[in-house]
């Protein structure tokens, strides 16, 4: 039923607002268009089914960011990133004639943050006690690694994301003199030997922490071993680098992100296959990136817009879903983007929606009339909603709402769903009518 129309004058057609009962109420297109009897509606009462369901784990090896910090959610309950990394030396070699002077931890900040930077901070770094090996290939949000009781070292901070270049803390001189003795003793002379004297290092938040979680850059982070050498009349300083290993494959590291104690709502998501449907939790979704929480949505009743007589195209459809009033604020903060992806009928991830194959369907925040509270949400789907009433059969894929890092963040969003009294989720479809019979 897919038909072109070529508009010679848009401004001369009058779009009006119509629901199911008055969708073949008469409209007058204008004396341009009388004799081809075209007209366009406004549809905005198609149902639009919004829920909630859960990843059962993400991979949180594959990114560029380390997460570390802790806080306490009204809604998501306590959220925890914690990171987990091997290291490798820029060299083997060492002066026998060097002294050993300490080592630090240099985390570089990267600029992402999470909650209230206002409060301080603490990491602890412990030394693993296993080496960050994967059995396929991936570690997850909710992989496991253990590590020494006792801490390398630790730092309270107040966290300046944006205003400072990297945090330093000081580790044991007791470590530092150890590993410096074994490497200029040349009992660690190469990457495995390293590996298996350090298995790696975990940078871990204080339980008793409530303040923000804090992205630091993977690449740029190093721990950093300073001694002196002897020359001539002087001791001149020195230094070797232990980066984070990238070069291997699979990379030995990751995020652990977990959130405890959620309100009943997302307790219920125990198993990804579960929807849980806005009408059953206070008309409300919720997202939830680093733990795999999404807003998904269907459009169950699409093709009732065939009900309407006469041939059309749709010209527009633009889904409008508003954040809940008062679950964000300056802490909590939204994102300007949310991207948008695609799961099948078991809700595996199968991919991102795109526009012609390209460019990728994002929803994007309007704050036009925000001195009014009325922001929201709004995604441009005109392709794929054509894409659905041109299926042979209806889909059981959903779309589903998800911030495009969702591996290397915490951001989470609380959606009004669809029969919230304050403000519904909202398809507006633009559709034009036309070869109707008189």
């Amino acid at each position: 039923m897919r038909k072109t129309i070529w508009l010679l004058s848009w401004t001369v057609l009058t779009i009006m607002a119509c629901n199911e009962e008055s969708l073949n109420s008469e409209f007058v297109a204008g004396d341009l268009f009388t004799d081809s009897n075209i007209r366009v509606v406004l549809i905005d009462t198609l149902t639009v089914e919004t829920s909630t369901m859960k990843f059962d784990s993400i991979i949180t090896s594959q990114v560029t960011r380390m997460l570390i910090g802790k806080y306490t959610d009204p809604v998501f309950g306590t959220v925890q990133s914690s990171s987990y990394a091997e290291l490798l030396p820029s060299t083997y070699v060492l002066d026998t004639e060097a002294e050993y002077d300490s080592i630090v931890f240099y985390l570089k900040y990267d600029e992402y943050y999470y909650n209230d930077t206002l409060q301080q901070n603490t990491i602890h770094l412990k030394l693993l006690n296993e080496q960050l090996k994967s059995d396929d290939d991936n570690f997850y949000n909710t992989s496991s690694i253990s590590y020494t009781e006792e801490d390398l070292g630790y730092l309270n901070y107040t966290p300046r994301p944006l205003q400072t270049d990297s945090l330093n803390i000081k580790l044991n001189d007791s470590f530092g003199i150890e590993l410096f003795e074994n490497l200029q003793d040349q009992t660690i002379t190469n990457s495995d030997e390293f590996k298996e004297y350090v298995k790696g290092i975990a940078f871990i938040p204080d339980q008793a922490d409530n303040s923000s979680v804090i992205g630091f850059s993977l690449e740029s982070s190093y721990m950093r071993l300073f001694f002196s050498v002897a020359e001539e009349d002087e001791r001149v300083q020195d230094y070797i680098d232990f980066s984070v290993n990238t070069t291997d494959s699979p990379i030995p590291f990751f995020n652990q992100i977990s959130a405890e104690e959620p309100n009943e709502y997302i307790k219920s998501l125990t198993d990804q296959e579960i929807n849980l449907s806005s009408s059953e939790s206070e008309n409300q979704s919720y997202i939830q990136s680093g733990i795999g929480i999404v807003t998904r949505i269907q459009f169950p009743h699409i093709k009732s817009i065939y009900n309407i007589p006469g041939q059309g195209t749709i010209l527009d459809a633009v889904l409008k879903i508003k954040p809940t009033d008062s679950s964000y604020n300056d802490q909590l903060i939204l994102r300007d983007n949310i991207s948008v992806y695609i799961v099948n009928q078991n809700n595996d991830l199968t991919q991102q929606l795109l526009v012609a194959d390209i460019s990728p369907v994002v929803a994007t925040l309007n704050t036009d009339n925000q001195e009014f509270n009325d922001i929201y949400y709004e995604i441009s789907l005109g392709s794929y909603i054509e894409e659905l009433l041109l299926a042979e059969r209806d889909t059981e894929d959903a779309l589903i709402l998800l911030p495009d890092d969702y591996n290397t963040t915490v951001d989470r969003f609380v959606l009004n769903g669809n029969n919230s009294p304050d403000y519904q989720t909202t398809l507006e479809l633009t559709y034009a009518i036309y070869d109707e019979s008189k």
